[in-house]
């Protein structure tokens, strides 16, 4: 296939994902979908590769293939509609419902739509499905192994029926899943037009589009000098206890070929900060993706050279029934920092101060509503620039809940919403700003914080200083990285975001 006929159909697959992804935000109810856009979507091939993804969010699409493999498990036929949440078979953690469903012409299975999408409840012992005091799965929520929502054409209400029945707010979920249902439905009308358009030509492109962005990914990890690199870090606790828990990591460049080894972490702990191996992996072809050219074409070729490896039962590839939602959200954080770190030795040009490392989980919510928001903080500098202040940063993409339509929605009055100032690191180039989030709960409420990066400050790079560690506080009394407390209308929730870090001294050394 021609270099012009490829760039072609790489941009029309390309908008198909996109565009399944507006008709999810579009039709979604939730301000989780709809204003933050907490979802992606994707295409796959026959064979359950990843062919094409929207500018979504990281931490959901590096995991799709697991979810995609777990479904072609279930032997899917023509007219199929499955869901899954379940971390242990193809999920994240249990608030992502991810949809998958085969795309068939003219009788064939010549593709795979796929969604995910973070439902602000699923059940579990608190409100949001976020709690952070969580001892095993079963206390986190509803959990889906993969199985049909719609069998050869004909919605399974049973189901779906049992799945509302678990949640709170069944009426908001129906909604949300709805949209997912339609973008599935547009995406699986896209690719059939494309096919008419093109033939089996679409279908080549598949194989060339994977294979041209394996090839480049290859280039880049050859120009990293060979070597084994290492690096380390902790979690300030699990939820259950204060504990630090070990984080480690050893990344060996040899050719165009990357190992990325956690031996030495942690085993898996009692609370929720368990990461799946799907999310462990995200986390890594995330870094990948940073220290590569970004115009690449994300798809699984990107990732052929890559071997990411973590001890079955540890923190990064739990096994049942370990809670998990904290992993996905504040786990695969760490996992980029200290694969950045490794990096940082290599390519110290490629790679950028410590971030904020916490996506500043809030959850607040009760049996008649549930607000989710992660809260934006400080991006590290570089090697060539400042790092951005109040965005979020790492294995998260989504974009903040306006304050209008915040107030609109739930119980809640924003009081404060600023950039923390100074709170990056200084140097040449310095860490940018984290952020002030102030809420006033006015019903009686559950509020669940799920953080980081309140001990131990994001590092900066090459001389450059550390950014300042974030804080969170109930009516002003300052509390741990990880509560779930319930709480009196009046309360204020106050989340100081953390800085990251500074690149080079301020002398212009390093």
């Amino acid at each position: 296939m021609n270099a012009v006929d490829l760039e072609v159909l790489r941009n029309q697959l390309e908008s198909v994902a996109e565009e399944m992804g507006r008709v999810l935000i579009h039709g979604a109810y939730s301000p989780n979908i709809t204003e933050r856009r907490d979802c992606s979507t994707a295409l796959f091939d026959a064979a359950g590769r990843l062919v094409a993804q929207a500018e979504h969010i990281p931490v959901h699409l590096g995991a799709m293939p697991a979810a995609v493999d777990a479904v072609l498990d279930r032997d899917p036929e023509p007219g199929d509609l499955f869901a899954l949440n379940d971390p242990f078979e193809g999920g994240t953690h249990l608030p992502d419902v991810t949809l998958v469903s085969p795309v068939t012409h003219e009788g064939r299975v010549v593709a795979y739509a796929v969604s995910r999408a973070h439902h602000a409840d699923v059940g579990g012992m608190a409100p949001g499905s976020m709690p952070a005091g969580a001892r095993d799965i079963q206390q986190e929520g509803v959990r889906l192994p993969p199985v049909r929502l719609v069998a050869g054409g004909e919605p399974r209400e049973d189901v779906e029926a049992l799945l509302f029945a678990n949640v709170r707010n069944p009426r908001e979920r129906r909604a949300d899943l709805r949209a997912q249902r339609a973008a599935h439905d547009r995406g699986a009308e896209r690719v059939r037009e494309l096919l008419e358009e093109h033939g089996d030509r679409l279908l080549a492109a598949f194989e060339a589009v994977r294979e041209y962005s394996r090839e480049r990914i290859e280039a880049e990890l050859a120009a990293i000098p060979d070597g084994e690199y290492a690096a380390s870090d902790v979690m300030e606790g699990d939820g259950v206890t204060e504990a630090e828990i070990p984080v480690e990591v050893t990344v060996t460049v040899e050719g165009s070929r990357l190992t990325v080894d956690f031996a030495g972490t942690a085993d898996q702990v009692a609370g929720n900060v368990n990461a799946p191996l799907a999310v462990t992996k995200s986390a890594v072809y995330y870094v990948l993706r940073c220290v590569t050219d970004p115009d690449i074409p994300p798809n699984a070729g990107c990732y052929e050279p890559v071997t990411v490896r973590a001890p079955a039962g540890s923190l990064l590839n739990p096994e049942p029934p370990a809670a998990v939602v904290g992993g996905n959200v504040e786990t695969s954080q760490r996992v980029t920092d200290v694969v950045f770190a490794a990096l940082a030795e290599a390519a110290p040009e490629r790679v950028p101060a410590g971030g904020q490392g916490t996506m500043n989980n809030l959850t607040i919510g009760s049996g008649d509503f549930a607000y989710y928001e992660t809260v934006g903080g400080g991006a590290g500098a570089t090697a060539r620039a400042d790092g951005l202040s109040g965005v979020q940063v790492g294995m998260t993409n989504t974009l903040n809940t306006p304050v209008e339509a915040l107030e609109r929605e739930y119980p809640l009055r924003v009081e404060r919403y600023a950039l923390r100032d100074g709170s990056g690191g200084a140097g040449r180039n310095r860490g940018g700003d984290g952020l002030v989030r102030e809420l006033t709960v006015e019903a009686d409420a559950t509020v669940s914080l799920l953080t980081e990066r309140r001990r131990h400050a994001p590092r900066g790079l090459a001389g450059g200083g550390d950014g300042t560690q974030g804080r969170n506080l109930l009516d002003g009394e300052e509390v741990p990285a990880k509560v779930t407390a319930d709480v009196r209308p009046g309360t204020t929730v106050r989340v100081e975001t953390p800085g990251g870090g500074g690149y080079g001294s301020e002398d212009g050394a390093g």
